[in-house]
């Protein structure tokens, strides 16, 4: 998110306003709180008194702001309260992969020089490590509970992003867990479990998922994200768009949803009430508090032109179920609106109990932080040994092997002298990707690469732009006098960003013709490392026998270099599948960015590996090791009957049974599993982490379905010669159900395909209709 609109200079004055009456936190140097039990004239205040229940604390509190106050608590920057002990705070904190400076809710300086830097999310989700997931998310929150206790940061985090990595030249894909709403569910949930770390109903810190919904377009073309209506139909909101956000909410229990700055259908999602308080609140039953993307508030009326009124504008967000402006409009138009009648006060209060209720589940009425259960937490808790470890581990685990033609790993003896080329070879920031903040420390893949062998460094050109070739002949005097040549090559966020989409997916500038000049001078073999968060269209590369090996490393982070260095030389067997689907440059040609559909139509050929069947580069979950596993079933039955709830069947519901699948509201998914048990073993020489990849397919009768879809993922440790039993639990309701053309979902009745790897497994379904009388 950022704040790209122009202000009116009535909206510049109110903002400086709202800047002198706020107090900063960050700036008097004490963590914000409430109920200073050192202040005698509201320790007493009853929602001060940690012993009543929150709700009674909140609805105490209400009574007790006057309107103007509430209003000016509806924004991010909410304003103090000195009469009531409550100070200034600033919403708007981000942690992504890590504890982040770009919202003004963070600083970094003092006793708090920098923060762990975790690779970017679209490389940790290469992993398909779901407790790596929860434990960096701990991590990240330890650091963030200490800079709060500091006085450098908030405790409410706009993070993650889970949207779907839909189209392959989005520039924030980097910060997503990719184009399969599987894992960005399971990872969403995974991350915010860590994040927050709740006990009972006390959180860590408040997590965020964001940007709901449909959001995957930033400036394409001349069509920006505040101006884009995303034309997306029932099937494709139930079974894609919104699997994510289901899955923060239901299985994370996440603290904070964040609406975006499109539209979906022609309404603004942050004022649409079947999007906010129909599915979010209704639905999936969020505790917690809804917020709107910076600014967007303000683009629903200035740029959406949504209302003919700003106040208009303002009540249409609070009554949809917004809660909490990340910008000034509903502090500057709220009362008006509530003069008109457009909005009431107790509208404005349920807002507000939707966010105090998180403040106080964060203890923030609960007085001074050092006596609080994370009160212990400080400097000493943030960049330490083991987070360091753990930023390096997850770059290890994300890297992707793409090709290997027996070059790899190289080998110390025989590889003395590596050559190591490129834009990217020598980079820090570029490893940590956006939405970061201030790394511990860095290790460059030049540096990390060094500590195996001697290297020759020449970078060829003097930034991923690549607009020149003139120092192309130092690079390749280089790998000419070398046992081994490393390109590292790629993008940066001068490529791909917020609010920069690709136009393309080859390499930039001459990057191509720097691969090819090199690996054709080489002396020994030439392996060839990307960086980028999306994919990028290297097919002169993959068939090209001079380039030995690709590895793909996304932004891997503050500790990326010692993990490329350590995968190249063998000291870590590589693990990583890819997260998305890698194209060719020829797909972007059929497919506009504005065309939200993912099931393939006339010309139009689809999206995501769950649709297009068209030719990649590299498919989804594409990824090699050292060595080599043999996959085999151990356990698979082969039937399930599906009984039908006759408690929940209406007589003359004939949708339940529509095209020959069930409606899995209208069944007992509770009987519906069957075991699935998985032996893996390693049939090679080198100890390796296999991670299984676990798909179904449903009957070839139910035509508007996925071609197939992931339904699990386990990641195992098998060493060489050893075998490693997987078992999974194949849930029908979960599983092998599939969403209609009217977007409800259910089991289809036929024969169900499972694929693990080569391995095919097909299990029959029928509907029991007993008990059941027309």
């Amino acid at each position: 998110m950022s704040r790209t609109t122009k202000p009116d200079s009535l909206t510049l004055l109110l903002l400086l306003l709202i800047a002198t009456l706020s107090i900063s936190s960050v700036e008097s140097g004490r963590p914000p709180f409430a109920c200073d039990p050192r202040n005698g004239l509201t320790r007493s205040l009853r929602f001060c008194r940690t012993n009543l229940p929150i709700h009674v604390r909140v609805r105490d509190l209400l009574g007790r702001l006057t309107l103007p106050e509430k209003i000016r608590l509806l924004v991010n920057n909410a304003i103090d309260v000195p009469r009531l002990g409550i100070r200034g705070y600033e919403w708007w904190s981000e942690a992504l992969h890590g504890v982040s400076n770009v919202g003004p809710g963070t600083k970094f300086g003092g006793s708090f020089p920098g923060a762990t830097s975790f690779p970017q999310v679209i490389t940790t989700a290469a992993s398909f490590n779901e407790s790596l997931w929860e434990r960096i998310g701990q991590v990240v929150s330890d650091e963030a509970r200490a800079m709060y206790n500091g006085g450098m940061a908030g405790l409410t985090y706009w993070s993650p992003n889970v949207n779907i990595f839909r189209d392959p030249r989005w520039g924030r894909g980097q910060e997503t867990p990719g184009e399969d709403p599987v894992l960005a569910g399971k990872y969403a949930a995974s991350y915010v479990r860590g994040l927050q770390s709740a006990t009972g109903n006390r959180l860590k810190v408040a997590a965020c998922c964001k940007h709901y919904t449909a959001y995957d377009l930033d400036n394409w073309k001349g069509v920006d994200r505040f101006h884009f209506n995303a034309r997306v139909s029932k099937q494709d909101l139930a079974d894609t768009y919104n699997v994510p956000f289901k899955a923060c909410v239901v299985e994370g229990k996440v603290a904070s949803v964040m609406c975006s700055y499109n539209q979906v259908n022609g309404k603004p999602t942050c004022a649409d009430p079947d999007l906010l308080k129909g599915t979010i609140r209704g639905q999936w039953h969020l505790n917690g508090y809804i917020v709107s993307d910076c600014d967007s508030v303000g683009v629903m009326y200035d740029t959406q032109h949504f209302t003919v009124t700003p106040e208009e504008s303002a009540a249409a967000t609070i009554k949809a179920g917004l809660d909490l402006d990340c910008g000034p409009f509903l502090a500057i138009y709220t009362d008006l609106a509530i003069r008109r009648g457009l909005l009431t006060v107790t509208d404005v209060d349920m807002a507000l109990a939707n966010t105090i209720t998180v403040q106080m589940r964060l203890g923030m009425f609960d007085g001074e932080p050092s006596a609080q259960p994370y009160g212990h937490l400080g400097p000493r808790h943030v960049c330490t040994p083991d987070h360091k470890q753990l930023a390096l581990e997850a770059a290890r685990q994300g890297i992707v092997l793409l090709k290997n033609s027996g070059s790899l790993p190289l080998s110390t003896s025989r590889h003395r002298t590596v050559a190591v080329i490129g834009p990217n070879s020598d980079v820090t920031e570029t490893m940590i990707g956006n939405y970061a903040g201030v790394a511990c420390d860095y290790t460059s893949p030049l540096k990390g690469i060094s500590r195996y062998v001697r290297t020759v460094h020449q970078p060829g050109c003097s930034n991923v732009a690549c607009k020149a070739n003139n120092l192309f002949g130092f690079a390749e005097v280089a790998a000419r006098h070398s046992d081994a040549t490393v390109l590292i090559m790629g993008l940066d966020q001068s490529i791909e960003a917020e609010f920069k989409d690709r136009t393309g997916l080859i390499l930039p500038g001459y990057q191509q013709e720097l691969v090819t000049r090199v690996a054709q001078a080489s002396k020994g073999p030439t392996i060839l490392v990307l960086m980028s968060g999306g994919p990028i269209d290297v097919s002169f590369a993959k068939y090209d026998r001079r380039v030995s090996a690709i590895l793909w490393a996304g932004y891997p982070g503050q500790a990326g270099g010692t993990a490329i260095a350590d995968v190249l030389f063998g000291t870590t067997n590589p693990g990583g599948k890819l997260p998305m689907t890698w194209y060719p440059q020829s797909y972007v040609a059929k497919v506009p960015m504005t065309n939200m559909g993912m099931r393939p139509s006339r010309g139009y050929p689809g999206r995501t590996y769950r649709f297009y069947k068209g030719p990649v580069v590299f498919p989804f979950g594409h990824g090699l090791s050292y060595t080599n596993f043999k996959q085999s079933l151990a356990l698979a039955p082969t039937d399930l009957s599906v009984l039908i709830n006759t408690n929940l069947f209406a007589t003359k519901n004939y949708s339940t049974l529509s095209s020959n699948a069930v409606r899995v509201k209208h069944t007992n998914c509770d009987s519906l599993s069957l075991p699935l048990h998985i032996d893996v073993e390693n049939i090679g020489n080198m100890d390796g982490t296999h991670t299984l990849l676990l798909f179904s397919e449903p009957p070839a009768s139910v035509k508007w379905s996925p071609n197939k879809q992931l339904i699990s993922f386990h990641r195992v440790h098998v060493v060489a010669g050893s075998k490693q039993r997987v078992k999974i639990d194949v849930h029908a309701c979960k599983h092998l159900s599939v969403v209609d053309e009217f977007g409800i979902r259910r089991i289809p009745m036929g024969q169900h395909s499972l694929y693990i790897g080569d391995l095919k497994h097909s299990i029959s379904l029928q509907a029991n209709l007993e008990g059941i009388k027309n």
